[in-house]
């Protein structure tokens, strides 16, 4: 990104104050929210083609499908989810008082919190910027965006659609590298959403903490795919590789290894590797697979190889690829590694690129033991047709969301919530989910004309003290 591009430093706290002092004067009510993602529906939908430039661009090349499908379906997908179920979600919910209280009456109403920031990563770089955005003004908040600087056109393209939509009090734009994110996380916010590492996500949660600023995380890890004996070996390796290759393996949901029963797995790799040949064809063109997003990526990536290789295991490239071609193109071919010990980086490390570990096993015990022993992923993938082996997975695992079958897609179903636990994360978005996650739920109670608490006061003798021991059994 171009230095003068970046938002000065000095320029935050205003921004912020700005945003909040909008807010306070005139907070967002259901109209105002409706018209708002209508308009951002409007404006989206009219820049798909100049979106898929500008990611391409940034990438190098990745393909024109994926981003229809993982930027402009899934955001266009939560704006229509928002607006259909907006009224619904904002609604006052009654809940019950118990005798005790009665005739008192109590509701939980959702109110917005005020200005949410929100800190997108690079492999996503629309869908991860727009749908929290999305959840935070349905939930009657103003935001303040800060795009990746690895996805600079990306991110510029996102400043130039927002400032087309909102005005500058209500959604905010920050540009910059790691001294303006720093300074970014440090706001006093009154919600902060980070989307990234792990590592990051450490450093943004110590940020926010002076502030008491609540945080929600989404983070990442190592995502198993667990292929049981039952399941056919064709349909697992298709569906793997989706959830794979898809972006070249940069999807923090992502399958970052593979357990597959011992006695296929050389039938696995040749399922995989035909999967790769029929998706991609002649690596010459390779226009439908997407390269490394940057130099220092792509190194990282290679590391990770030049280790497993001189511990002695097998890497199988799945495409041949000219070496000078793939490190100018920073262009990865799908990669097995068969068998990497438990203390390898591609073991220890989360992959984030298109290098698939493989391990066989013996007994379901001894995956499940593996992935136990991992801290708890984001995603979870199980394969197998029958009930009763995918509930012991689901039982004896735990992971920030699964989809049974199949990879990724669970991401895409805006009624779930979509989140992490632990090193993966923490707090959940997409749907009613988001919108609870900016909002809050604040308990108001309503005291009757005639009430107990107008009896139960000192002095606690004769039959006020025979009134507070009965209710209190």
């Amino acid at each position: 990104m171009d230095a003068a591009a970046d938002t000065p430093l000095d320029e935050l706290q205003p921004t912020l104050l700005q945003l909040r002092e909008a807010w306070q004067s005139r907070r967002p009510g259901l109209e105002q929210r409706r018209g708002d993602l209508q308009r951002l529906r409007a404006a989206f939908a009219a820049r798909i083609d100049s979106m898929d430039a500008a990611i391409r661009a940034d990438f190098g090349h990745r393909s024109t499908h994926e981003n229809l499908v993982s930027e402009a379906m899934i955001v266009l997908a939560e704006l229509d989810h928002a607006l259909r179920h907006l009224r619904r979600w904002a609604r006052p919910r009654r809940v019950g008082v118990g005798w005790r209280f009665w005739p008192a009456r109590a509701q939980v109403r959702p109110q917005p919190v005020g200005v949410v920031g929100i800190i997108a990563p690079w492999n996503y770089p629309v869908n991860l910027a727009l749908v929290p955005l999305v959840s935070a003004i349905a939930a009657g908040n103003h935001a303040y965006v800060k795009p990746s600087e690895h996805a600079p056109r990306t991110a510029l393209w996102l400043r130039e659609l927002l400032a087309d939509v909102f005005p500058g009090d209500r959604v905010a734009t920050a540009l910059g590298g790691p001294e303006v994110g720093a300074a970014f996380a440090a706001l006093p916010f009154d919600h902060l959403l980070f989307t990234g590492s792990t590592a990051v996500g450490r450093k943004v949660m110590a940020a926010a903490a002076p502030n008491l600023t609540p945080v929600t995380l989404e983070l990442g890890g190592k995502a198993p795919a667990i292929v049981c004996p039952d399941f056919p070996l064709d349909s697992a390796a298709a569906r793997i590789a989706s959830g794979k290759w898809f972006n070249a393996g940069q999807t923090c949901i992502g399958v970052d290894y593979a357990l597959i029963d011992a006695p296929r797995r050389d039938a696995f790799v040749a399922a995989l590797r035909a999967q790769v040949a029929a998706r991609y064809g002649d690596f010459a063109v390779a226009d439908d697979y997407t390269r490394i997003i940057n130099d220092a990526q792509f190194a990282r990536l290679h590391g990770y190889l030049d280790e497993a290789r001189a511990r002695g295991c097998d890497v199988l490239e799945l495409a041949t690829i000219d070496p000078q071609r793939a490190q100018r193109e920073r262009l990865l071919p799908p990669t097995l590694v068969l068998d990497p010990p438990d203390d390898s980086a591609l073991m220890r490390e989360e992959i984030f690129g298109p290098i698939l570990p493989i391990r066989g096993y013996r007994t379901l015990d001894q995956a499940l033991a593996l992935v136990n022993a991992q801290p708890r992923p984001l995603a979870l993938y199980p394969f197998s047709r029958d009930r009763a082996t995918v509930e012991r997975i689901l039982a004896q695992t735990s992971s920030g969301g699964v989809t049974v079958n199949d990879t990724l897609v669970h991401f895409g179903v805006h009624d779930l919530p979509f989140g992490g636990i632990g090193p993966s994360g923490m707090g959940a978005i997409h749907g009613k989910a988001g919108f609870d996650a900016f909002s809050k739920q604040l308990p108001v109670f309503r005291q009757s004309r005639l009430a107990a608490s107008d009896w139960i006061k000192p002095p606690y003798r004769g039959w006020v003290d025979r009134l507070v021991r009965s209710l209190a059994r």
